[in-house]
């Protein structure tokens, strides 16, 4: 559970199949495990290799892929995507995959990531003709390569990618060929398997084990990866020299049983829980972890510090993902709903709480408030980062930097706040040197260090709204 429950947004998710007869089956199963990435809206697009056709929606994937709607599309390639709406806001117009057609063809996109000049090349492309049909930055990327002058699609898309800045994991779908990209630092995770002789594509590893599927490779930055019936062949649109995986991938955002760059994400977080348990050692009866995604760092500080991990919270889990919800009364009732403390664990006990950020801290003082009145004695907050001091502009929903509570506040003045004994954050040499390498992550929303040019509009809007 990402602090807030959540103040921090998810990206989006994406799923992409080449070259198998249940292509829209096998993309539901993967956009199922997905899911956590999104949940605002949803939606398939199937090639039969003469046609593109659509399903699509504002819900979960099982709301809206019913087995009527399933049976409207059926092709031998399929993209998908789960939205959590950032740039653009929701709205069904803006649900993805998006799909557009023409006299030379159709085509299909999906994507992951925030675009950081989306703005400035709206405003270019307007002032050239082109109406756009949706308020996401996303369909910016369709308009460039339907207006690029080169004479076949492939050089069209690498022109197009190339005028984009931000993060960006893309995939493009026509009739004959699905068309995989990443940005040119890696923002984003992106990585490509095979199930036989099919290929699939996934934002996390999480969805191929679900459909069976083997890994291959992670799609490398700047990488244009062109899929069809002759197999794969790979391009570079695009080549940098910084890496930068968006950290939160490994301390949230990721599903724990999910592989980025070769790292294991459970993993990841334990060890972030261990370098916590050396860097913030304290004397307590207990360790617990806010569900859900803060569990493998309670277990690794449990581990290292050798005080027993015990269920001291227990999620409701019949209950969506508040922080969703469209106003913050309606996130902090989802609170009351989700979580409840487990009295028989923390009643008369010292309790070490960890989390994986605090944003707001709203909802931290609530937690807080959950084991003291369930009978616990002192109750110490450790959380497996850094504190968030900076917006994020890549495709996560961080809230004006006003709203971000560490960005002006103290360690000392957040622990009152929340009401906690004491509270400790994971320094920012731990969380890397958790991953077992320092350099090669976006760590942006913690040092205010961006890898890529952040455009003054972009700028504006997320440091002025609220």
């Amino acid at each position: 559970m990402l602090a807030e429950i959540k103040g921090l947004n998810e990206e989006c998710g994406i799923f992409g199949v080449w070259g198998h007869q249940d292509a829209a089956q096998l993309t539901y199963y993967g956009l199922h495990a997905l899911q956590h990435r999104g949940q605002e809206g949803t939606g398939i697009v199937v090639s039969d290799g003469n046609e593109l056709k659509g399903v699509k929606g504002e819900g979960l994937v099982t709301e809206i892929f019913t087995a009527e709607r399933m049976a409207e599309v059926s092709g031998k390639s399929a993209i998908g995507h789960v939205r959590y709406a950032t740039a653009g806001g929701g709205g069904y117009e803006n649900v993805q995959p998006l799909l557009f057609h023409s006299q030379t063809g159709s085509l299909a996109l999906a994507h992951n990531g925030n675009l950081v000049n989306a703005n400035s090349l709206k405003h270019q492309l307007e002032t050239q003709g082109s109406i756009f049909q949706t308020s996401s930055d996303s369909e910016v990327l369709a308009h460039l390569i339907k207006r690029s002058g080169f004479p076949n699609l492939n050089d069209k898309v690498k022109n197009a990618l190339s005028m984009l800045k931000g993060a960006y994991a893309y995939l493009i779908l026509t009739e004959t060929e699905l068309m995989v990209a990443l940005d040119p630092h890696g923002l984003r995770p992106l990585s490509l398997g095979c199930l036989g002789d099919a290929y699939v594509v996934a934002s996390e590893t999480c969805a191929f084990d679900v459909i069976g599927a083997e890994y291959i490779r992670d799609i490398q930055p700047g990488e244009l990866l062109i899929i069809d019936d002759n197999g794969l062949r790979s391009e570079m649109f695009s080549v940098s020299s910084t890496k930068a995986m968006c950290m939160m991938e490994y301390v949230y955002f990721s599903r724990p049983d999910s592989n980025i760059q070769g790292i294991n994400v459970h993993t990841a977080r334990k060890n972030m829980g261990k370098k916590l348990a050396l860097e913030a050692p304290i004397d307590a009866d207990v360790v617990t972890g806010v569900p859900d995604s803060s569990i493998s760092a309670a277990i690794g500080y449990a581990e290292e510090s050798g005080i027993p991990y015990e269920m001291g919270l227990v999620k409701n889990k019949y209950v969506g993902r508040t922080f969703i919800q469209p106003s913050q009364s309606l996130r902090e009732q989802g609170v009351k709903m989700k979580l409840s403390a487990v009295r028989g664990v923390v009643e008369g006990k010292r309790v070490i709480m960890v989390d994986d950020s605090i944003v707001r801290g709203t909802t931290s003082k609530r937690i807080v408030n959950l084991l003291k009145e369930a009978g616990a004695t002192e109750v110490h907050v450790v959380i497996s980062s850094p504190p968030i001091k900076n917006p994020c502009f890549y495709g996560i929903d961080t809230s004006s930097k006003e709203e971000l509570i560490a960005s002006d506040k103290s360690v000392e003045e957040i622990r009152q706040l929340i009401g906690a004994d004491s509270l400790t954050f994971l320094s920012l040499e731990g969380m890397t040197a958790s991953l077992g390498q320092q350099n090669g992550y976006c760590l942006g929303c913690f040092t205010g260090d961006y890898p890529t040019e952040i455009y003054p509009d972009t700028l504006q809007y997320y440091y002025q709204k609220g």
